[in-house]
């Protein structure tokens, strides 16, 4: 239960930047608590999911492209219980157990409340602890867009997921199996059985093998590693394939879709041109896929772990105190599936 004294309180604690690239990492700090606009619900944080972008938001690697002030709230996952809803919003009320990728600008999930615009927000599965539905918004949504929205996975279909035992491989490869496609993915050997036993037909021990040599002929590649990875991946595709990648390079059409600016533009397609040109020789698409946050579609991803078509893979949780350890370990490489930062009712 939350007592109106905690609900009225003016600051909360939160971890935050106020440079990139800072020296100690995220500070823990007291800042103003967030106030909730018309659209909006304020909710308080049980759990914040980890997850790489957090350390790439950190070193400053999409400053060009998400203009953040300082000093930055850092954290782009949340699950926790709506204290109190704006005058238009229709969704949500208070005591509502929701979880959320908040949008971009608006992150701030590593602090015990956050304000979010209700169309990002999603009730929480039913089955899920409040740190195993924090595990899920980001990866979520990322494994949805790519593969739903971008790659239109079909039954029948093949499907290649790099680093199959890691945030997005592990809830990527539920969610393939589920719309029926053949699904191959990477991992270590100390990983196969874990990935087998989320679905993956194909396990490949990056260490030990070369995917090139094994998979051929794939309709959708999901890359998330670096450009000789995908490289090699273009080349696994069969005529007509797309590869769907999140760790670049970004290409026009993103820098057109979140509005940047002609530089921008002439950069990315720069960045992009080569890629994108092996791809045409190949018979093949390439994109870039820079999530969105999406409370519709988290909604559908709620429906499917409702009826346990997809289960979380949390890793490790580390209390609010060691938010900067938390982020450490997801930046090793380590974890299996989801790191958590859990919060109490107060810290």
């Amino acid at each position: 239960m939350y007592n109106q004294l905690n609900i009225q309180r003016n600051y909360m604690k939160a971890f935050i930047i106020d440079r990139y690239k800072p020296k100690d990492g995220m500070q823990m700090a007291e800042v103003a608590d967030p106030v909730p606009g018309e659209n909006d619900v304020l909710i308080r944080v049980h759990a914040a999911g980890v997850n790489l972008l957090d350390s790439k938001i950190e070193t400053g690697e999409f400053k060009a492209m998400l203009p953040y002030k300082f000093p930055l709230i850092m954290g782009h996952d949340v699950a926790g219980v709506v204290i109190k809803a704006g005058t238009r919003v229709k969704k949500f009320k208070a005591g509502d157990q929701v979880y959320a990728r908040p949008a971009d600008l608006r992150i701030g999930t590593f602090a015990q409340l956050i304000a979010i615009h209700e169309a990002d927000v999603a009730l929480m599965p039913g089955s899920l602890s409040m740190e195993e539905a924090a595990s899920i918004p980001l990866v979520g949504l990322t494994a949805w867009q790519a593969l739903v929205e971008k790659a239109n996975l079909k039954k029948g279909q093949k499907v290649f997921i790099q680093a199959g035992s890691g945030g997005v491989g592990t809830f990527a490869i539920q969610l393939a199996k589920h719309l029926g496609a053949t699904v191959a993915a990477t991992t270590s050997a100390a990983n196969i059985e874990m990935v087998e036993s989320l679905g993956a037909d194909v396990v490949i021990d990056y260490r030990t093998q070369d995917f090139e040599t094994v998979l051929k002929d794939y309709d959708v590649v999901l890359n998330s590693q670096d450009a000789k990875t995908l490289e090699k991946s273009l080349r696994i595709l069969k005529p007509g394939g797309k590869l769907i990648s999140i760790s670049g390079p970004p290409d026009v059409a993103f820098a057109r879709k979140v509005g940047l600016n002609l530089m921008l533009k002439i950069i990315m397609f720069l960045l992009s041109f080569a890629t994108k040109r092996k791809a045409r020789r190949l018979g093949v698409d390439y994109s870039f896929l820079f999530m969105e946050a999406n409370g519709s579609q988290l909604s559908k991803i709620t429906d499917l772990i409702n009826s346990g078509f997809i289960r979380p893979v949390v890793d490790k949780t580390f209390p609010f105190a060691q938010a900067n350890d938390a982020l450490t370990y997801v930046e090793s490489g380590r974890a299996k599936g989801k790191a958590v930062i859990t919060l109490p009712d107060y810290v």
